[in-house]
């Protein structure tokens, strides 16, 4: 397992996710921002931020529980895109788009989770 947190892919996905989501929202009205891009971007922020701490931790299961954080944080993230879709804030291939690398940084986040502790650092 590798020393650095940019050589994990996770990380990297769930991180090309924030900057997309980012990318998305930054044009919204006000309001918009205020409601719910706030809450959006912090959750989809938090997956790759929560996946940095516990790769920093030193035991694997303090690893393992901000995992579980970044998993709360995806199960979030799709809320605020289903309510963003709802609202017609996205549009049905962005929200499908979104929710296809959400899903996939899911599997790939359970993945990881059952490879921590199996392996030493």
């Amino acid at each position: 397992m590798s020393n650095r947190i940019e050589d994990l892919e996770i990380y990297n996905l769930s991180a090309v996710f924030a900057h997309q989501v980012w990318a998305l929202v930054i044009t919204w009205d006000y309001f918009a921002k205020d409601t719910i891009v706030k809450q959006l971007v912090r959750s989809s922020d938090s997956i790759s931020a929560n996946i940095a701490e516990g790769f920093g931790r030193f035991h694997y299961k303090e690893n393992k529980n901000f995992c579980y954080f970044s998993r709360g944080s995806i199960i979030e993230t799709k809320t605020w895109l289903i309510k963003s879709e709802q609202r017609n804030l996205i549009s049905a291939e962005q929200f499908q788009s979104l929710i296809q690398q959400l899903e996939t940084i899911h599997l790939k986040l359970n993945i990881y989770i059952k490879f921590i502790g199996n392996v030493k650092k």
